[in-house]
Order: C-alpha cells, then structure tokens, then sequence
C-alpha cells in the first residue's frame, strides 16, 4: 500500500531535525531568559530605538500573547512581541526582538528576499491547501496530470521554505550588528544573543529540509507508479 512504504523513511532526518531544533530553541530561550542585559532596557524600549536610530519610524510595536509568538507584519508594519519578551530585559527578549526589528528594516529597505516572499504567500497557501489532495487523487484515479498538478503546487511551498532562509538570516545578522553597534549589548551579552538566534534559525533549516524531502517523496512515488 501506499500509505506504508519506504518512501515514509526520507521524512524521518527532517523531523529529527525539526525536534533537535526546537530542543535547541526552548533551551537557549530558558538559558538567556534567565539573564538581564547590563542596561537593563526592556525589549519594547529598546527595538522601538533600534528603529528609529535606523530612520525606521513607521513601525506599530504591539503585544501578542503567547511564547516565542514574536512576529513582524509587513503588511501593516506592526511587530508584535510576544508576552514573555515585551517587558523583559533579558539577553534573549533583546535579541528576539532585535531579529524582528531586522525584519522591519528588511521591510523598511525593500530587501528582495522578504519583498519575494511576502509577494508570494497567498499563492503558496493555496498551493498548500491543494497539493496533497490533488496528488492523492492523482493516484486513486491513476491519472498522471494531477500527479504532476500535486508536485508542482507542494513544489511550491519547497520554495517558499526555501525562500525563507535568507530572509531569516538576514534578520538575524542585522540584529546582532544593530545591538552591538547601538552598544545595547556588552561582548559576552553578544554571544548569547547569537546563541538564541542561532537556534532559531536552526527551526527554519529544519522546515526546508523536511519540504525537500517530502517533495523528493512525491516525485519518488509518482515515478514508482509511471513505471
């Protein structure tokens, strides 16, 4: 059958990966939560400087609740942090929200690769939603059109993932160097701020790897039944 062939073993490395990740993340954010900046600023105050200092004065800063909920808009230019990182003066609220406030810069300089992927998140939520249905109808009627329908449109959201990462590094690298260079952090306070975003990051790494690996499954099974 196909629900149960080997095809399922090229998911497992990506949601390995996915698990390690998300270990890493919850335990950077519980190690430097833990530990105040020298200054003291909470994270709200300090990423609306950072923006400003930056000629960045159209961003909403806002509060969302939840952990790790932290996201930029740029489609109404809110960055919304989330409960644990809003009031806090942690290495790690800086540095989340600072990787926010790399994003409203993204936004703010018209950064190709958030402009692209921002561009194409409606079409890639609708790819989305119909891709698997369309393949598994492809393979209940045996019909190769929708089969090769279903690829191209989870292709699609492969992209996306892989979109993603520059965008999410970019963020990352304009944080450190806006903290640092706006002295908001001392060296040590630094590391710790890379260590958390670096995580982080790690969570994305892990998303494009598992949509490779489940498009190369498709492609895979598709190729199987042709022959």
């Amino acid at each position: 059958m196909f629900f149960y062939d080997w095809t399922y073993l090229l998911i497992i490395p990506g949601m390995l990966l996915g698990i390690w990740a998300q270990f890493k993340v919850k335990g950077a954010y519980a190690e430097y939560s833990r530990i105040p900046t020298r200054l003291g600023r909470p994270a709200a105050s300090v990423v609306d400087d950072l923006l400003r200092r930056n000629g960045n004065n159209k961003v909403r800063i806002g509060r969302v609740s939840g952990e790790l909920t932290d996201h930029y808009n740029p489609g109404d230019e809110t960055l919304n942090l989330s409960e644990g990182v809003y009031g806090s003066a942690s290495i790690a609220a800086l540095g989340i929200a600072a990787h926010e406030a790399g994003h409203a810069m993204q936004k703010h300089e018209n950064y190709a690769p958030l402009m692209l992927r921002t561009t194409i998140v409606p079409a890639v939520n609708i790819c989305s939603s119909l891709s698997t249905p369309l393949f598994f109808l492809g393979l209940i009627m045996a019909w190769e059109p929708l089969l090769t329908l279903g690829i191209i449109l989870f292709a699609a959201s492969t992209v996306f993932a892989l979109v993603t990462l520059p965008v999410e590094f970019n963020a990352s690298n304009r944080a450190v160097n806006m903290l640092v260079e706006g002295g908001y952090v001392s060296g040590e306070e630094e590391r710790g701020v890379r260590k958390v975003l670096n995580a982080a990051a790690l969570t994305y790494v892990a998303a494009a790897v598992t949509s490779l690996l489940s498009l190369l499954r498709l492609v895979l099974i598709a190729n199987r039944r042709r022959d």
